[in-house]
């Protein structure tokens, strides 16, 4: 397994201690600075994945297809997180996850056509944008510029979300039709 797989493994493995360490107050006050820090720590593990596996050509199927799945896992994960901690509402978690769940089936429906998608530009904006707004949430600091901030990220993470999909289905509806 190459270095941009293993890290991709290794944000995965991440995220049970992320969501342990953020709903819980296993380190009292500190707890939500210990969750952001792993949640940052698996974030630039998505970033130095696709960085090396195209400079050093180490490019794989696997890595086409675990580095979303793990960039969906880690996110949806603290976006449920963070609605049980009442700093997102529902609405807004189910339409990410109703997203990230259509494409992965548009994905296992290519992979049985001997198609693999790979992560979209749309796809990597609206991730990063998504894990900009995890970040915000989590910090959670006072001010009104911090609130509006962080709905700024909400709106464009949701917008990001519902037109990354539409690119998918338009990029792809020849699968669809096989």
């Amino acid at each position: 397994m190459n270095l941009p797989n293993r890290l991709t493994v290794l944000r995965v493995i991440l995220i049970p201690f992320f969501v342990a360490v953020l709903i819980t107050d296993v380190f009292g006050e500190y707890s939500k600075w210990v969750a952001l820090s792993i949640f940052v720590i698996a974030s630039l593990t998505d970033l130095a994945d696709g960085k090396i596996a195209r400079k050093y050509n180490l490019v794989t199927n696997f890595g086409k297809f675990m580095d979303p799945l793990a960039d969906k896992l880690l996110v949806c994960s603290a976006l449920i997180c963070l609605t049980g901690l009442h700093r997102l509402p529902s609405w807004i978690v189910c339409i990410i996850i109703a997203r990230e769940f259509i494409i992965s089936g548009f994905r296992l429906i290519a992979s049985d056509n001997g198609v693999v998608i790979a992560a979209s530009m749309w796809g990597k904006v609206k991730t990063t944008v998504q894990m900009i707004m995890v970040i915000l949430l989590i910090a959670d600091l006072p001010g009104r510029a911090w609130e509006i901030t962080e709905q700024i990220f909400i709106w464009a993470a949701l917008i990001l979300t519902v037109i990354s999909l539409f690119d998918y289905i338009l990029k792809n509806k020849e699968v669809l039709k096989n």
